[in-house]
């Protein structure tokens, strides 16, 4: 059974930093291209960060360049996102999740990406 667990969400102040991580059981999560998205209240999932089964990195969102970075641990099988000098619009639903393509330059649309975490809620407030 293919699944994608994440943790590390939670309460933070502006300015602070988080790392939450996604487990992968029932496949190899370096085989595929994955990669992290949020959801804000109100507002679509958007796409973040992803990370190539090669280790290549795509950065989605220009509000997060400098700021969030994407991690894998093989060994472990898990991807990482950690955040730095969050801000409130920050705020949202963190998913990971799982393409069946290698590269993320073959998964350019959230439809490409098949295997879903239940998401971790990351709240930025003061």
């Amino acid at each position: 059974q293919l699944q994608l667990v994440e943790s590390g969400g939670g309460l933070v102040q502006p300015g602070g930093s988080l790392r939450l991580s996604c487990a992968a059981s029932g496949f190899t999560l370096d085989y595929y291209a994955s990669g992290w998205f949020r959801q804000a209240p109100g507002k679509e999932r958007e796409a973040v960060l992803c990370i190539s089964s090669s280790g290549g990195l795509t950065n989605y969102a220009d509000s997060v360049k400098g700021r969030f970075t994407i991690s894998r641990d093989n060994a472990k099988n898990t991807v990482y996102l950690l955040m730095n000098n969050l801000k409130p619009e920050d705020t949202a639903v963190y998913y990971c999740a799982a393409s069946v393509a290698r590269r993320c330059h073959d998964a350019p649309h959230l439809t490409d990406f098949g295997s879903w975490g239940q998401g971790t809620q990351v709240t930025v407030s003061s």
